[in-house]
């Protein structure tokens, strides 16, 4: 017995599906992706994010944006919802209900056992190809650690990691500066069940 065909979405459907829903969704090539809910550390991080990260935009010419951003990612066709978002100079947006963004500066995620490989891989090669991005941080919610990818004028990407609570992250391109011990500000690790030691 053969699978039903499954149908297929236009961008306008998505949107005006997802303009009425009560939960998130990605979508890509006329397929929607059901996005899962944060853990609570996952939350507490991303609003570390966010407060620190606005305070230090305040009167300059970027602003930021939390969870419910939509970006189109328009070489690719992807849309989806960064957990932290930055635009500078002029925001672009996709229609008149400026809730999909084009042309993000900065794009921070915190990653999850079920999304950190598609969002080391997969998803970074759509935010890629997006000429307006030029920082790409990836954050760790077992362990104090930032993974941070910056474009440089050739195009390549250049990897650093930041590890440890007393540990920092530059945002060079945005004048930020992420001071891990605030990220991770009320953020418990769970510690790994050692073996039992032999007398």
């Amino acid at each position: 017995m053969s699978r039903p065909a499954e149908q297929f979405i236009t961008a306008a459907d998505y949107l005006a599906l997802e303009r009425q829903a009560e939960t998130k969704s990605e979508y890509l090539n006329g397929r929607i992706y059901a996005m899962s809910g944060a853990s609570r550390n996952h939350n507490r991080i991303t609003f570390n994010l966010a407060r620190r990260i606005g305070n230090q935009l305040g009167g300059r010419r970027c602003e930021g944006y939390v969870n419910d951003m939509r970006v189109k990612v328009s070489p690719t066709g992807l849309y989806t919802y960064p957990d932290v978002v930055v635009v500078c100079d002029e925001p672009r947006f996709e229609d008149q209900h400026v809730d999909t963004l084009l042309n993000p500066t900065v794009i921070i995620e915190v990653l999850s056992d079920s999304t950190a490989a598609y969002d080391r891989g997969e998803k970074f090669a759509h935010y890629r190809a997006l000429e307006s991005l030029n920082d790409y941080l990836l954050v760790a919610q077992d362990q104090p650690r930032i993974e941070h990818f910056r474009r440089q004028t050739d195009g390549q990407w250049l990897y650093s990691v930041a590890d440890g609570l007393d540990a920092q992250v530059e945002i060079a391109n945005i004048g930020c500066v992420l001071q891990l011990a605030e990220v991770y500000e009320r953020v418990a690790f769970v510690e790994s069940e050692s073996e039992p030691t032999s007398s």
